[in-house]
């Protein structure tokens, strides 16, 4: 399983990278968070003025600030898992906020933040051994990884989720804005003219409204076991 590739692609709020943690940490792979890149770069963004008020993007000075932006995972020492840094700073907390969500999208259209982005990932999947998780994983990225899992579920359940992880962390949410967002981001996702969010043809779909993190884990031991019957796991 070392020079294993898995991606998992699919819709906002699926918990893609919850399950491609736990993926990865079953199988002991290494974790790649794709959308908290481009996330990291979206704060970069706004934090330096490159998002104006009314959404438009400073793309020329965007592309030359991603010379000065490095983003990498570091391990917490106090939590032991995997968390995002942004120019040495743990931003992981800071990049899951409304004000971040709601610009991401937009930033992730953008073909050159694209492929900073893709560099990133092929670096660390250079060996193999990896868990992937965004939007364009199998179709792009890792077009050959081994296994590729495409999540979906219904747009007010993952609405749900997301107001449930704000509260919990001590936010503020209002499920009517996060609803609008969800169904924003899938359209910008969706018809994006570069890498636009797909189901890869080889990948298997799962569909996550109804399950709870466990069935999920059980789902996956049988796809597991279905696709690699010799190995040990």
């Amino acid at each position: 399983m070392n020079n294993l590739i898995i991606a998992v692609d699919g819709y906002s709020s699926t918990g893609k990278s919850t399950f491609a943690k736990l993926i990865a940490s079953k199988l002991g792979l290494i974790f790649l968070d794709s959308g908290a890149i481009y996330r990291a770069i979206t704060l970069y963004a706004l934090e330096h003025g490159l998002i104006l008020s009314d959404g438009e993007i400073i793309k020329e000075k965007l592309k030359v600030s991603l010379e000065h932006v490095e983003v990498c995972f570091k391990i917490n020492s106090e939590s032991g898992k995997s968390e995002t840094f942004l120019n040495g700073n743990n931003v992981e907390l800071r990049i899951r906020l409304l004000d971040v969500s709601s610009n991401v999208s937009v930033i992730s259209t953008i073909d050159f933040v694209r492929d900073y982005v893709d560099e990133i990932l092929r670096e660390y999947g250079v060996r193999g051994g990896v868990v992937a998780d965004g939007r364009d994983i199998g179709t792009v990225v890792f077009p050959h990884a081994q296994l590729k899992i495409f999540m979906t579920a219904d747009a007010k359940i993952r609405a749900q989720r997301r107001v449930d992880e704000l509260l919990g962390r001590g936010e503020k949410a209002d499920f009517d804005e996060i609803y609008n967002n969800v169904i924003e981001r899938d359209y910008i996702d969706s018809h994006r003219d570069i890498a636009p969010l797909r189901k890869a043809e080889d990948a298997i779909e799962l569909d996550n409204s109804y399950m709870t993190i466990e069935d999920q884990m059980v789902w996956l031991d049988h796809i597991l076991k279905e696709r690699f019957p010799d190995q040990v796991l």
